[in-house]
């Protein structure tokens, strides 16, 4: 409008008559705009915002933002709301323009999706309100410095929470296993009934009591599970912005909750150049939140993993067989095969499960329709690194280790179904 009026004096140089007419379309101007700036800034509160986030953020997951503006003045507004959001977000132009009504009070939302485990700071939450005559804006400051932690996906632990006792598990992936022989706890002997498994029965309380009489058993609880989360440089690699390191961490997380609600024990370690962030087995009240904190605070680092120092720290440290889950990547043959021995002595006094990621991204170069030559070899090379994970799997196979080969997104509902599956069958 101003840019209006001074083309307006402009014109007013060639056409004199214009001038006066022009002086008062900028009186009456000057006159709205002392109006405008009268109502918005007699009222002296205004308006009063809140930015209503988490107590913590649930690391790869869309998390809700909320921001309540109530109107105190006495006619509709427009706001302009520009909230000041972490830096690692990396969002620069953040707006939200709505409009509230006289004396009225309403919500607005936005989502944040993290991807990396730490502290988070939001700024200011700006408010720009204009009146209805929209010549100036005033604007409102709220909530300061507001730090907000990002955890592992307490969201996916809160969908899978109740997973392992489901009726309906197809719906999420999950398979069900038929049961195969027995777990090797004992309860008590009782008489033979027809139906019961003549493999248990026990010939010398059957000698005795001149009756055919079984062994019964009942499912083995309280077993020992361990999460082994290799933080070394093989799992920086990012996958839909989150490393196979955060992958890992949110699985290992829901992971624990439906092992101790399968009456199990759930603990874990984190192993580079050293082992680090102990959690031994056990299932306490307290051992889910013991989880999670260790879980938030795993640093990252870019060495070489040593392998050896993990087999020594599971035999001097787990006495007791138990069901170890390694989350770990193995590109090539030869990478594997230089950590074989200690993952086979590991196998020896533990059930091992090596949990290892496909290169999703090989995916779209293989499904790709190839037009050069660039095209041909490229296209060859990634089915060799894909062939070349089906050979690890069934290399870990050949000595008794079970391996788990996924893509990053499912790694929480395939680990799940490998405990399950384990459970299921009694092999630990």
């Amino acid at each position: 409008m101003l840019l209006g009026i001074i083309g307006l004096f402009v014109c007013a140089f060639i056409f004199p008559n214009l001038y006066n007419a022009v002086w008062f379309v900028f009186l009456i101007l000057f006159t709205f705009l002392g109006l405008d700036i009268l109502i918005l800034y007699l009222n002296k509160i205004g308006i009063d915002a809140e930015r209503i986030a988490p107590e913590k953020l649930s690391n790869g997951d869309l998390n809700p933002i909320n921001i309540q503006i109530k109107n105190h003045y006495t006619f509709p507004i427009l706001v302009k709301i520009i909230d000041e959001i972490p830096f690692q977000f990396q969002v620069r132009n953040f707006k939200i323009v709505k409009s509230i009504k006289a004396s009225d009070q309403r919500e607005f939302g936005y989502d944040l999706r993290p991807t990396e485990r730490g502290e988070y700071h939001f700024g200011y939450l700006n408010v720009y309100v204009s009146s209805p005559l929209r010549l100036i804006s005033r604007r409102f400051s709220f909530a300061k410095d507001q730090m907000v932690p990002t955890y592992p996906s307490y969201i996916q632990l809160r969908k899978y929470d109740l997973l392992a006792f489901s009726n309906n598990l197809y719906q999420y992936g999950i398979k069900k296993i038929r049961r195969i022989g027995h777990t090797m706890e004992f309860e008590q002997i009782k008489e033979y009934v027809q139906g019961d498994d003549l493999r248990t029965l026990n010939w010398k309380a059957t000698a005795k009591k001149n009756a055919l009489m079984v062994n019964q058993f009942q499912d083995e609880k309280s077993q020992s599970v361990y999460m082994a989360i290799d933080k070394g440089r093989v799992m920086q690699m990012p996958f839909n912005g989150l490393s196979l390191l955060d992958y890992a961490i949110n699985s290992t997380l829901v992971l624990s909750n439906v092992i101790l609600k399968k009456q199990d024990k759930a603990g874990l370690f984190s192993f580079s150049k050293k082992v680090e962030n102990r959690v031994f087995a056990e299932r306490r009240g307290s051992q889910m939140q013991k989880i999670l904190e260790t879980l938030y605070n795993i640093k990252t680092d870019f060495f070489e993993s040593d392998y050896s120092r993990l087999y020594v720290d599971i035999k001097k440290n787990i006495n007791q067989r138990s069901l170890v889950i390694l989350y770990t990547n193995f590109e090539t043959m030869d990478g594997l095969n230089r950590q074989l021995p200690y993952l086979k002595g590991i196998a020896k006094s533990h059930l091992l499960v090596v949990v290892f990621f496909q290169n999703t991204e090989l995916n779209d170069i293989i499904n790709k329709k190839t037009d050069t030559i660039q095209e041909v070899y490229d296209k060859v090379i990634a089915e060799k690194f894909m062939f070349e994970k089906r050979l690890i799997a069934n290399e870990l196979k050949k000595y008794g280790i079970h391996s788990v080969l996924t893509q990053p997104e499912n790694l929480t509902l395939d680990a799940i179904n490998k405990y399950l599956e384990i459970k299921s069958r009694g092999i630990l």
